[in-house]
């Protein structure tokens, strides 16, 4: 049977200090089919990222249950969060190769993958330099490097671009664009940005804002290759135009409400 991540009536509730609660989730049940990629998309608030450190085991969530169905063993998962979260005291290339020390790979083989790494993220020059010594897009770069090396089943991306400048945002795009055809891990990707998503992902997960709901699951039916195509460029528009008008009405009540749900 084929592996499948599996998302089972997923629900999320906090509390504070004096017992109030707030609803992150409502009842999300999803699956993630072995190489689809899914970017989960919705207003500031909506539970992406509080869905995302669920599926990673980060988070317990107050109902509901996360499994694979199909996995004969655990598979493997990396993460990658906003704030690249390198080690300080551990160089480029110890960070990059933490994350696979444990694997069972060889000396040898660890040391490959890691070169390998380097060299995709243009960070070879800079393999000995440790994380203060870099620019936020090479830190970044790094912490990718870093979960890309473990070759994951399931890679969990959490806004990994946000913080970044434009162009290197856009390089890094087209750098995670490569690396996922290399390898097609199932893939959980958070944004803000529909453009983003709709270049990247099979499927865009909309979210209403909180508590969080899926709205609808939009398929991006056209292949990835030639979606930076002048000629795709309007049906591209015609899927970002269809998300936001699924979300603007819930953008605009969040915004209205002071940044309550941000």
């Amino acid at each position: 049977m084929t592996m499948e991540f599996c998302l089972e009536h997923i629900g999320k509730t906090y509390y504070d200090a004096a017992g109030r609660e707030t609803v992150a989730l409502v009842d999300v049940t999803e699956r993630v089919a072995p190489g689809e990629f899914v970017a989960l998309l919705g207003p500031s608030g909506c539970g992406k990222s509080t869905l995302l450190h669920i599926a990673a085991g980060l988070t317990r969530p107050t109902s509901g249950e996360v499994f694979w169905r199909g996995a004969e063993r655990v598979p493997r998962t990396a993460m990658v969060f906003q704030d690249a979260a390198l080690f300080p005291w551990l160089s480029v290339r110890d960070n990059i190769a933490f994350g696979i020390r444990e694997s069972g790979l060889g000396a040898a083989a660890i040391r490959e993958r890691v070169e390998e790494q380097l060299a995709l993220m243009q960070l070879t020059d800079f393999a000995d330099h440790y994380p203060q010594a870099l620019s936020g897009g090479m830190r970044q770069r790094a912490g990718i490097a870093r979960a890309w090396a473990t070759e994951p089943e399931l890679l969990l991306m959490d806004e990994p671009f946000s913080a970044l400048d434009a162009q290197t945002r856009r390089l890094l795009e087209e750098e995670l664009a490569r690396y996922w055809e290399a390898l097609r891990p199932a893939t959980m990707y958070v944004t803000h940005n529909i453009g983003e998503a709709v270049r990247l992902a099979d499927t865009v997960w909309v979210f209403s804002r909180r508590p969080g709901r899926i709205l609808r699951r939009v398929t991006v039916a056209i292949p990835r290759a030639e979606r930076r195509a002048p000629a795709r460029q309007e049906r591209l528009a015609a899927y970002e135009e269809e998300i936001w008008e699924l979300i603007k009405d819930d953008v605009r009540e969040v915004l209205s409400e002071g940044g309550r749900h941000a």
